[in-house]
């Protein structure tokens, strides 16, 4: 998962703080702070990406929406429609999960072969918890198997993007020039899935390096000089 940085809440012309008067209206803000991809799964999308509420605006029981979580910037996110509806009204407690704006989220996950998300085993056993209540709060756990036409299709999105990464990778192998190295960064933009590249080019600094600087919002923070992910500060990994 993308540890991501949106920023201080954004300003009119005037430097005035927005006050967004309908949570959609920051749709475009965190568009250009994020780009156009999920902040859980990463999947991109031109369109049905939506201004996710990290802690919901209508909790379960709730008769209304409550408007200090609905119109509150730093409680927004983006999310694809699958990750928007497993997620849902859950009334969740933060510290309980781990957030791409929060935390430096590529240190919670480890992301293997076939599109599979698991917990981190360098994680502490509470972290782990929680590294796996924020698997099944978004859903990332989710393999149709035995529907390959369900409409939820982060995890064959996930196994096809890793088989392309490992091709590209064994590609730049026989081309390596830094013509060839920026096409494997065009290449990434344009199959997202930004945490599968990082993990199948772990070895190669230039490249990690590359991808951390290709995608808006991306927390370099997160990341030594050679591109390793170190813990964020302030974050809980």
């Amino acid at each position: 998962m993308r540890p991501v940085n949106k920023g201080p809440i954004p300003t009119d012309t005037s430097g005035n703080e927005i006050n967004f008067h309908k949570y959609q209206d920051a749709r475009g803000k965190l568009i250009e702070r994020l780009g156009e991809t999920c902040s859980y799964c990463e999947m991109h999308l031109d369109s049905s990406l939506a201004v996710e509420h990290v802690t919901p605006k209508k909790p379960e029981g709730s008769d209304e929406n409550i408007q200090e979580r609905e119109l509150d910037w730093h409680n927004f996110l983006l999310a694809c429609p699958n990750c928007n509806s497993t997620k849902g009204n859950k009334d969740v407690v933060p510290d309980d999960y781990f957030w791409p704006d929060k935390d430096n989220t590529f240190r919670a996950f480890n992301y293997s072969e076939g599109g599979i998300i698991t917990p981190s085993i360098e994680l502490s056993a509470e972290l782990q918890s929680k590294a796996n209540a924020t698997i099944e709060l978004t859903g990332l756990d989710k393999r149709p198997l035995n529907d390959l036409k369900a409409s939820d299709r982060r995890w064959l999105n996930r196994r096809d993007v890793w088989n392309i990464a490992v091709r590209t990778k064994d590609l730049l192998s026989q081309n390596d020039n830094d013509d060839f190295r920026e096409l494997t960064v065009y290449t990434m933009t344009g199959h997202a899935y930004w945490s599968i590249w990082m993990t199948v080019f772990q070895d190669d600094s230039d490249m990690l390096q590359r991808f951390i600087k290709a995608l808006p919002g991306t927390a370099d923070d997160c990341f030594d000089h050679n591109g390793i992910p170190i813990q964020r500060r302030g974050g809980q990994v």
